[in-house]
C-alpha cells in the first residue's frame, strides 16, 4: 500500500493535471459562449424547418433503437476524452454533433401539425429565459439561495392572483414541478385544514374515513393524490355529470347532504376546469354555492384552463373560480411557457403553511422574519426546486400580458373551427360540443358504419398509430361513452384552418386502408 506521506511521483502529478484541465474545459466561460451561438443557431434553423412543415412531426422510431444510439454517444464521449486532450474545433465539432442529434431525433411541437396532447408549442424565448436559471443553477428553498428566482415568483403569484379576482394581499401561493404535484399540494392542504390534526395525528382515529369528492373525468392525479395523503384512491366520490360532461351541481348537493347525513369527513370538492377527455369547464359559480352550503373546501383544477381567465372573450368559462380555497394553474400549458412550471394559488394567505408543518432549522432562519415568509420550502414538497418562472417572467416582461389572451383566443377559436368542420362532413362525427381548444371525435366511413364498436375501436387504433408513425400529424386517442375515439388539442398558435382540413383528409386516406 502506498505511503500517502511520500511526495507525489510524476505520473500522479500527471493525473493531477490532466483532473484539472478537464474541469477548465467543462467550465470555460469562452467555450460557453461560442458553443451558446453554435446552439442558437442549430435551434433556429430547427425552428423554421419545423415551422415551415420541412420535418416530420414526430421523428418515430422503436424505443429499444433509440436507447441503443444514445447509449452509443455515451462510450464515444468517454472513449474521445475530448474535453481533456482534443482541439477546440473538434470538441465544437462534436457539440454540434450532439444537438443535432437530439433535435433530428424528438418530437416537433412546433410544428403546425402537433395537435396531440395538451403540451404546447412554448414561446420560443421563453426558453431562452429558462436557460438563464439553468447555466447558473438558480434554486429554491429558501430566500437567499434563489432571491431573484424566489421575487419571480412571487411577483407572478400575485398577477395571477389579482387575475383571478383576489385582493392583493390576501392569497399566497407556489409554484410546483407539474400539476399532478400542484394537485396533490393543494389537496394535502385541503385535507391538513379540513380534518384538523390529521398531520400530526393521521387518519386513523377519525372515525367515518374521510373522502373527496371529484369531477368524473377528473386528471388522473386526483386519485392519485388522495391515495398518497391517506385518503385512499377508493374513497374518491365521483359526482355526476350534467349532458356536456360537467359537474352536475344539483347531484354534488345530494352527495354532500348525504355524506353530512352519515357523519362522513371530506377532505373537499376537486372541480375541473377544464376535465381532460372533452375540455369541459364545470360551472364553478353553482358548485362553489353548494360548497359555501355545506362548507367544504373547494379545490379546482385548472391547470388547463386558468388562462382562460386572461381572455375578456372566454373568461365566462371560469365564472366562479374566485370563490375557489385552493387552484392550480399550469402556465406550461395555455400560457405558452416551458414545462414545467405550475402554480398552487390559495385565496386565503395563511393557508401556504398549513400544507407542511416541521421543522427544518438548517434551512429556515428564525433571525430573518422578513425573508423567511418567501422561503418556499415551507410549502412546496420539493426542498431544491429549479427556477422554474424566468420563462413566464421574461416573456410576461418582454411582450406583455396581451399576448397570453392572443394565444387563448387563437387556440380556443381554432377549437370551434374544428368543431364545425367536423359537423359538416358526412363521414365525421364531433362526439361533443368543444368549450376550448380539446375536441373529440369519431371516423366513420360508409364502409365501417355498421362494424361493431370492437370492430371500431381497432379502425381508429390503426389509423392514430399509421398517422403519427408517419410524421405527418400527431394526435392521441380516447375513450368516451365507451366509444373508442380520436382526439385533438390546438395548442399550436401556428397551426391554421388549412392542417385541420389536410388532417381530415389523411385520416380519410388512412381509413381507406384500415377498411380493406
Amino acid at each position: 500500500m502506498q505511503d500517502l506521506t511520500e511526495p507525489a511521483g510524476p505520473q500522479d502529478r500527471n493525473n493531477v493535471q490532466n483532473s484539472a484541465d478537464r474541469i477548465r474545459a467543462a467550465f470555460s466561460p469562452d467555450r460557453l459562449r461560442d458553443f451558446g451561438h453554435r446552439l442558437a443557431d442549430l435551434l433556429g434553423g430547427q425552428m423554421a424547418a419545423v415551422q415551415n412543415r420541412e420535418t416530420p412531426v414526430l421523428n418515430w422510431a422503436e424505443p429499444r433503437g433509440l436507447t441503443s444510439i444514445a447509449s452509443e454517444f455515451l462510450e464515444s464521449g468517454t472513449r474521445a476524452d475530448l474535453a481533456a486532450g482534443g482541439q477546440d474545433g473538434e470538441i465544437a465539432a462534436r457539440f454540434e454533433q450532439l444537438v443535432e442529434e437530439a433535435l433530428n431525433r424528438g418530437h416537433n411541437l412546433h410544428h403546425p401539425r402537433y395537435i396531440g396532447h395538451q403540451v404546447p408549442a412554448p414561446i420560443p424565448i421563453a426558453g431562452l429565459f429558462d436557460a438563464i436559471g439553468s447555466v447558473t443553477n438558480q434554486v429554491m428553498a429558501v430566500f437567499e439561495m434563489g432571491p431573484w428566482a424566489t421575487a419571480v415568483e412571487a411577483a407572478l403569484i400575485e398577477k395571477l392572483g389579482t387575475t383571478i379576482g383576489w385582493e392583493r394581499g390576501r392569497f399566497s401561493g407556489v409554484i410546483t414541478n407539474g400539476g399532478s404535484l400542484g394537485n396533490l399540494t393543494g389537496l394535502l392542504t385541503a385535507r391538513n385544514v379540513s380534518l384538523g390534526e390529521s398531520w400530526t395525528s393521521g387518519l386513523a382515529n377519525s372515525g367515518h374515513p374521510p373522502v373527496l369528492l371529484a369531477h368524473q373525468d377528473a386528471h388522473y392525479s386526483v386519485a392519485r393524490a388522495a391515495g398518497i395523503i391517506g385518503v385512499g384512491s377508493g374513497n374518491v366520490v365521483r359526482v355526476g355529470l350534467d349532458d356536456r360532461r360537467r359537474m352536475d351541481p344539483n347531484q354534488l348537493d345530494e352527495t354532500l347532504t348525504q355524506l353530512r347525513r352519515n357523519g362522513t369527513p371530506i377532505v373537499a370538492v376537486a372541480a375541473s376546469a377544464c376535465a381532460t377527455p372533452i375540455g369541459a369547464f364545470d360551472p364553478l359559480d353553482q358548485i362553489a354555492d353548494v360548497c359555501k352550503r355545506h362548507e367544504v373546501w373547494l379545490h379546482v383544477d385548472a391547470a388547463h384552463g386558468g388562462a382562460a381567465s386572461l381572455s375578456r372573450k372566454y373568461r365566462s368559462l371560469l365564472a366562479g373560480i374566485e370563490q375557489a380555497d385552493s387552484i392550480v394553474w399550469d402556465a406550461h400549458k395555455m400560457m405558452f411557457v416551458p414545462a414545467l412550471c405550475a402554480f398552487v394559488l390559495y385565496r386565503n394567505a395563511e393557508h401556504r403553511y398549513a400544507t407542511f408543518q416541521q421543522d427544518a432549522p438548517y434551512l429556515f432562519d428564525p433571525s430573518s422574519p422578513g425573508t423567511a415568509e418567501f422561503d418556499s420550502g415551507v410549502a412546496t414538497l420539493e426542498c431544491t426546486k429549479r427556477a422554474a418562472a424566468y420563462g413566464l417572467w421574461g416573456t410576461w416582461s418582454l411582450f406583455g400580458e396581451r399576448l397570453f389572451e392572443d394565444l387563448v383566443d387563437a387556440t380556443f377559436d381554432l377549437g370551434r373551427h374544428f368543431y364545425e368542420m367536423l359537423v359538416e362532413a358526412p363521414d365525421f362525427e364531433p362526439l361533443h360540443e368543444p368549450q376550448c381548444n380539446i375536441v373529440t371525435f369519431r371516423h366513420v366511413p360508409p364502409e365501417v358504419a355498421g362494424e361493431s364498436e370492437e370492430q371500431l375501436a381497432e379502425f381508429h387504433f390503426r389509423i392514430r398509430r399509421e398517422l403519427i408513425q408517419s410524421g405527418a400529424f400527431y394526435i392521441v386517442q380516447t375513450k368516451l361513452n365507451g366509444q373508442q375515439s380520436l382526439r385533438v388539442t390546438i395548442i399550436n398558435p401556428l397551426t391554421t384552418e388549412d392542417d385541420l382540413a389536410a388532417l381530415l383528409d389523411e385520416i380519410r386516406r388512412l381509413g381507406r386502408t384500415a377498411a380493406d
